[in-house]
């Protein structure tokens, strides 16, 4: 089973990342290769060398670092990026190396090559592509069940794949999702427009739920995934339906996999209506 890096683990990795970066100096930024998922930006050296760390944060599954100078990296971790705080060595996967002026270091190691690196102004980043086109952000204000029910009215299109649109919520995956609508006891076939207000402040309150829980757990245990320091997240061992399939779900009944636009969709058919 090959999953990506979902927010959880985007925002335990760039926790990880403050620790060691925020207020430090750039003093080494050194791209190993031309190119990931695209290329990378040819000034990214000369444009961050030597500035300082002012903010990291993140929007959606991408991690964003500013810096005094005005500039902002952001990064995506595509399928199987991840970063690596103070390497013993460097790998042939290690395609970005950073080093502070206070002497630590971390390589962004990304096997497959999926993920990414760009930059952009810091006071432009919400202008940035992708951002535009992003709903709000599940642990923001902005999302409540007031804001599902205006987004969802008429929607024919089951829930699932309503919560899995980055332009009606920002940063949900599948395996959250599952989680989640098990969670509100809501069937992930159920139309989304279908769905009365008050399942919805249930299902809002089941997100963020699902959400915190594994961010303290440093996110799933993925084939790829590890946090900055190197463990994995064990999240996946509170897993309620995900990758259980034939198991007992809390309540009671029988785990069901159904295939959904290829991805595999976990819920139970006994509790979740």
């Amino acid at each position: 089973m090959i999953l990506m890096p979902e927010l959880p683990e985007v925002e335990t990795t760039v926790a990880g990342l403050r620790s060691v970066l925020e207020g430090a100096v750039l003093a080494r930024v050194e791209p190993r290769r031309a190119d990931l998922r695209f290329p990378i930006p040819v000034d990214l050296r000369q444009r961050l060398t030597g500035a300082t760390v002012t903010v990291l944060t993140r929007r959606a599954k991408y991690g964003l670092i500013a810096t005094d100078r005005g500039d902002m990296m952001i990064f995506h971790l595509g399928m199987s990026g991840r970063w690596r705080v103070d390497p013993t060595e460097i790998g042939t996967h290690d395609h970005l190396l950073i080093e502070t002026g206070a002497g630590r270091q971390l390589a962004l190691n990304d096997p497959r090559r999926f993920g990414f690196i760009d930059l952009v102004r810091s006071d432009a980043w919400e202008a940035y592509g992708p951002f535009t086109r992003m709903g709000p952000e599940p642990l923001g204000s902005d999302f409540d069940a007031g804001y599902l029910t205006v987004v969802l009215k008429g929607k024919a299109t089951s829930i699932k794949a309503a919560l899995l649109d980055q332009r009606v919520v920002a940063g949900l995956g599948n395996i959250y999702v599952c989680e989640a609508l098990n969670m509100a006891g809501i069937a992930p076939t159920r139309a989304a427009g279908k769905i009365s207000r008050s399942r919805l402040v249930l299902l809002v309150d089941s997100i963020r739920t699902v959400l915190a829980a594994a961010i303290v757990a440093g996110g799933s245990t993925l084939r790829d995934y590890a946090r900055p320091d190197g463990e994995l997240g064990y999240f996946s061992k509170q897993w309620r339906v995900y990758g259980r399939e034939g198991d007992i779900c809390p309540c009671g009944g029988t785990v069901q996999r159904r295939v959904d636009g290829g991805r595999s969709t976990f819920f139970c058919p006994k509790c979740q209506r």
